[in-house]
């Protein structure tokens, strides 16, 4: 059985829990590998791309990047990532928001870290031709990979500017006590139905079911999942099932008949189709990539 993450809300560990952020290094060759489920958890990330082209979704926007695009990724949004070329090379920071907290409440701390913390202040996703930003963001990996002494002032010192930059030059999103609510209580609803999807993507599913997972209306709990994914519910359930396709294809033995059928779809006619039109290459040449 292949063994997937079911979980939305992703664990994250940290090399140090006394100075909670890190970096990964994600090399892709090939198009059309997903980078990452969808998933989203209670940490920052940044996401800066060194050569290649990708696209991220974050919340319901799909953002198409190339080399030297950062993504600002927010707290408890639901993001995901699909490479777009054969050559991709981007870096992951990720931060704890507790590393930026001070115990004393000066302004710094209630304008602008208190808000950012409580999901209140969103960042923009989507930096692109900003020199400024892209010189921060590579000290910050830099310092992390050499981790010289003294490495975790500089970080800190960067990650607060980096902040600044993106405050200062680019449109955030300030929502109230309400919205900032509404959004983490429409988060936490969805998630028993996204998990459902996740590990019954092979079965019929159908939105009243979906629905009354969410304790909604069919007409209000179909609002507010494309309000929360940027999908329909049967464009989402397509998307997964498409996923779970691409990696059996190029990971196991299946024929694409087995992998139609195992992936939910009943008709390899639609399957074909779907999957070219989603990954702009038919299942044979995948099988035979």
């Amino acid at each position: 059985m292949l063994n997937y993450d079911m979980e939305l809300r992703e664990p994250m560990d940290m090399p140090d829990p006394g100075f909670p952020i890190k970096v990964h290094t994600q090399r892709f060759d090939r198009a059309g590998v997903v980078l990452f489920p969808p998933h989203w958890h209670e940490h920052l990330e940044f996401l800066f791309i060194e050569s290649g082209e990708a696209v991220f979704e974050c919340g319901r926007t799909p953002i198409p990047v190339r080399a030297g695009d950062l993504i600002a990724v927010n707290s408890n949004e639901l993001h995901y990532g699909v490479s777009a070329s054969d050559d991709l090379l981007y870096y992951a920071i990720i931060a704890d928001t507790s590393l930026l907290h001070s115990p004393v409440s000066d302004a710094a701390e209630t304008r602008f870290i208190a808000p950012i913390q409580q999901n209140r202040l969103l960042l923009r996703n989507h930096i692109r031709g900003d020199k400024h930003i892209t010189d921060c963001a590579l000290t910050i990996i830099r310092e992390l990979e050499r981790r010289e002494f003294g490495y975790e002032l500089a970080v800190k010192s960067e990650l607060y500017r980096l902040l600044m930059l993106l405050l200062r030059g680019h449109d955030v999103t300030v929502l109230s006590q309400a919205e900032q609510h509404r959004r983490i209580q429409t988060i936490e609803r969805f998630t028993p139905v996204l998990r459902h999807i996740d590990t019954h993507y092979q079965e019929p599913i159908y939105v009243d079911g979906l629905a009354a997972l969410a304790g909604l209306s069919r007409f209000h709990f179909s609002r507010l999942f494309k309000e929360l994914t940027g999908h329909t519910v049967s464009g989402y359930v397509n998307t997964v099932r498409l996923e779970r396709a691409d990696y059996m294809l190029r990971h196991t033995q299946l024929t694409v008949s087995e992998i139609a059928a195992a992936t939910g779809f009943n008709d390899i006619y639609y399957f074909s189709r779907t999957f070219k039109k989603h990954k702009q290459r038919t299942p044979s040449s995948v099988r035979g990539f």
